[in-house]
């Protein structure tokens, strides 16, 4: 039986957003601030290059508890014995990733809309990730937003945990946490950010406040 890691306060890595400090040092910081987890996104990256980045990222995470998931590219979660992988819509088949992946891997799944949120299978899948919640710019291509109404909507329909993604900030995590969700993806609002442990550590903060 696969166990779920925590999704409260989940990262998601952007190589632009990050350049200032790097992928690797922002991490470090967001550990440090309370970060459940990590995921590495990283749409231009060779396989090569992004099995480097993964490397560095798993010796940051060791010893922790903080889950390293890895984005659409099942050769480097093997290659890194990541926790979990996660795929969009439409990167692969749903039962084609758990195939490669095989049964222990943990695997998330992007859902925009409660038709796709209910056909999930939880005998594949582990986890969704849900919204956009608002528009963003790190994902231009993104599904319209749901807003926190639609939120619900997507959770409620998912027959597993969620993670609420798209814009969120941290006036944001009282509402996301009462639609149900069981966490909020962030990207921008650590990534971009000139100090990472102070906004995962601000973050983190306002979900144990939220969830007291």
């Amino acid at each position: 039986m696969r166990r779920l890691f925590d999704l409260s306060l989940y990262l998601v890595l952007d190589p632009d957003l990050c350049a200032p400090l790097g992928m690797v040092e922002t991490t470090r910081q967001a550990l440090a601030g309370g970060a459940t987890a990590v995921q590495l996104r990283h749409k231009s990256a060779s396989t090569e290059e992004f099995i480097a980045i993964g490397r560095e990222l798993k010796s940051v995470l060791a010893g922790s508890d903080c889950a390293l998931v890895i984005n659409d590219n099942v050769e480097a979660a093997h290659a890194l014995s990541a926790d979990a992988l996660h795929i969009g819509q439409e990167d692969m088949p749903v039962h084609k990733a758990r195939a490669l992946i095989g049964p222990d891997m943990i695997l998330g799944l992007s859902v925009e809309t409660p038709e796709l949120a209910r056909a999930v299978d939880p005998a594949l899948v582990d986890y969704v990730g849900v919204g956009p919640v608002f528009a963003t710019p790190t994902k231009p291509d993104h599904k319209p937003a749901t807003g926190f109404d639609g939120l619900a909507q997507l959770v409620a329909a998912a027959p597993v945990p969620s993670v609420a993604i798209g814009g969120l900030k941290p006036e944001h995590v009282a509402q996301t946490l009462a639609t149900g969700a069981q966490g909020l993806a962030i990207v921008s609002a650590i990534c971009g950010q000139a100090d990472p442990q102070a906004a995962t550590q601000n973050f983190a903060k306002l979900i144990k406040e939220a969830r007291s």
